[in-house]
């Protein structure tokens, strides 16, 4: 085999017409999280929380990673107290090694069944330089922002994690005044009502007299593509948990950059 090596250049196998083009040069650049890594905890179930990030979290420099943790289909306080223990383990999971701005737990009714500071406590183990949020964090968070203290509320769940919610955002001092469910417990049926069905019943809570707005609780819902014509119907703020919990996690990050498309809240700061 013949090989030839120029002065300046790489080496050439003449027999095969193969060139090493050696070590190259290159420069690091800041990476597409120069402003801000954000990590995201998501259910094993769950079909629509990381397509909604993608749609919301695209500015320049601002990048989330996401890992699953383990979850049934069925949405019952057992299978989401299953959770905790695996919530440390899966957001060490996140890009190893690298800084995150924030850690956000995708499950908002595991959030309050466990607890938005149980859930903190067990992120913090193995990411304490991160700030923390999940649906819940972030829904009362947005609720400050809006001055929203009177709220109907609409979800997928049983009845009995329906009035857990409503006393546990009641204990926080937002009251609800309207609450309705789709009764899709299954996460799989869940993720697959309508943009039409969540709309309709959106209008229809905001329309209720007496109340600042509505959330729609579970990242498995598809809110934001309907937020700009329910917001337009009813005069007021929609919220969901993802929503919610993607504009906490921009928030906390310091990125700031205003998204109207995406309702009401996404053109304010976080509330002092």
């Amino acid at each position: 085999m013949s090989t030839a090596l120029a002065a300046d250049g790489p080496a050439t196998d003449r027999s095969s017409g193969f060139v090493d083009l050696g070590v190259l040069p290159s420069v690091l650049s800041p990476g597409i999280y120069s402003r801000a890594a954000i990590g995201l905890v998501v259910l094993a179930t769950d079909q629509t929380v990381e397509h909604e990030f993608r749609g919301i979290i695209r500015q320049p420099g601002v990048a989330f990673f996401e890992a699953r943790i383990p979850m049934a289909n069925e949405v019952t306080p057992e299978n989401l107290m299953a959770m905790k223990p695996h919530l440390a383990p899966t957001a060490d999971l996140i890009l190893p090694s690298i800084p995150l701005s924030v850690v956000a737990f995708g499950c908002t009714s595991a959030s309050m069944v466990i607890g938005e500071d149980g859930v903190a406590a067990e992120l913090r183990k193995v990411r304490p330089e991160a700030k923390f949020t999940n649906p819940v964090t972030g829904a009362f968070a947005a609720f400050r922002t809006l001055g929203m203290k009177r709220i109907a509320l609409l979800t997928p769940y049983s009845q009995a994690i329906n009035e857990n919610l409503r006393k546990y955002f009641e204990g926080r001092g937002v009251g609800v005044a309207a609450m309705g469910t789709f009764l899709r417990t299954d996460d799989r049926e869940a993720a697959r009502i309508s943009r039409e069905s969540i709309r309709d019943a959106a209008i229809a809570a905001g329309r209720t007299p007496g109340v600042d707005g509505v959330f729609v609780s579970c990242t498995s819902l598809e809110v934001a593509p309907v937020v700009a014509e329910v917001e337009a119907a009813t005069g007021k703020p929609l919220l969901s948990s993802n929503l919610a919990m993607a504009w906490h996690c921009l928030r906390l990050a310091g990125v700031d950059d205003p998204q109207p498309e995406f309702g009401m809240l996404y053109e304010r700061g976080l509330a002092g």
